[in-house]
């Protein structure tokens, strides 16, 4: 995963010369240093100590904001003098875009500067999306050729291919908890993330949290999310405030629980010197999500947004403009339906280059 890092931490290196307590061998290694105290030992004599510092990782702030700008179709416009040349920026298409107003990301976030390209679904349904649809070996030959696909679109993004799966499913029966969800083994997370190696990718463990609730379910899964390649989803259209059942209503959230779930992240980010997490959150309605206004964005956390709408091209992007251009946060998401974005009247799927056409382009692509 270390090559998803994109300029990491500045740390002092040491080079420490130790001969044992009878004066035969020599032990040399490298040890990060916390602190320059060191004790001796009777097993042996430090001989010296040589700091090397590794280059501090930062930010380019510079090529993050350009990629901004490319996803919001911002043109660079040169106006030229016979005196001097400057550049300026110009919307092309919407002012909203790109969001000004969210912070920039701690080194070694992800975005923008890759697009993420996951496949969507539980390894116990061949009904919910790719993952479990499709033997591993194919479903990883495929994930890398829609990889593939998508670079060729946009070679200017490099895509890191992404196992995104349902850890938490909403069921149409209360349970034994009467919560009407059902919360997948270790096992099966542990399958996620050894497909993710696989892949050369991450992961994504996503919540339908029935009528239970994101702070009760996600800390569940803590040990997952302090590595370094784990990330979070969480699908409003099953999060039953409502009372109701899954299925019988969409469900929602607000603000408030999209915030919450960025500071958790946040903070464990933080506590465990992590890279910055992403944070899906899944939208085709809007009720879905509301007092979008007020998500809070952190250095810590990238929030996306993503249209999961199923349909023709049309409708798609009609949703699209509906739920996910007026409403901007930080990111955007855009899934496409393997079969359900076939069902009559449409006849196809979307290119990668008509979704990378959409305002804002999405920097998240998801399959199912």
């Amino acid at each position: 995963m270390a090559r998803f890092l994109h300029k990491e931490h500045i740390a002092k290196v040491a080079v420490v010369a130790v001969v044992g307590a009878g004066g035969a061998g020599l032990h040399q290694g490298l040890v990060a240093l916390s602190t320059t105290t060191y004790e001796r030992g009777s097993e042996g004599t430090v001989l010296g100590i040589f700091e090397k510092e590794v280059p501090k990782p930062v930010l380019d702030k510079e090529d993050y904001d350009r990629r901004m700008r490319n996803l919001a179709h911002v043109e660079e416009v040169i106006e030229a003098s016979t005196a001097t040349s400057t550049a300026t920026t110009t919307p092309a298409k919407e002012s909203l875009w790109p969001v000004t107003d969210a912070p920039y990301p701690l080194p070694g976030a992800l975005l923008p500067f890759n697009r993420i390209l996951a496949y969507y679904g539980n390894f116990y349904s061949t009904k919910m999306g790719a993952l479990g649809e499709y033997p591993e070996d194919e479903m990883l030959s495929r994930l890398k050729a829609e990889a593939a696909r998508w670079e060729a679109a946009d070679p200017d993004t490099p895509v890191i291919p992404a196992i995104h799966y349902i850890v938490e499913t909403a069921q149409g029966s209360p349970g034994k908890e009467g919560k009407y969800l059902l919360r997948m083994p270790d096992s099966q997370v542990d399958h996620a993330l050894a497909l993710a190696e696989k892949a050369d990718g991450i992961v994504f463990l996503d919540f339908q949290v029935g009528l239970s609730d994101i702070r009760t379910e996600v800390p569940m899964y803590e040990e997952y999310f302090k590595r370094p390649e784990v990330h979070l989803g969480i699908d409003p259209e099953f999060y039953m405030k409502s009372g109701d059942a899954p299925g019988e209503v969409i469900g929602t959230m607000d603000a408030a629980d999209v915030n919450w779930a960025a500071e958790y992240l946040a903070k464990l980010v933080r506590e465990n010197n992590l890279p910055p997490k992403i944070l899906i959150i899944h939208r085709f309605t809007q009720n879905m999500l509301t007092n979008y206004q007020n998500i809070k964005p952190l250095p810590e956390v990238q929030i996306v947004i993503e249209m999961d709408g199923w349909g023709e091209p049309a409708k798609k992007k009609n949703t699209y403009a509906r739920v996910i251009t007026p409403e901007p946060v930080q990111f955007t998401g855009f899934k496409i339906f393997y079969k359900n974005d076939l069902k009559p009247p449409s006849d196809r799927l979307m290119a990668p280059e008509e979704v990378l056409d959409l305002m804002p382009s999405p920097i998240y692509i998801q399959y199912q």
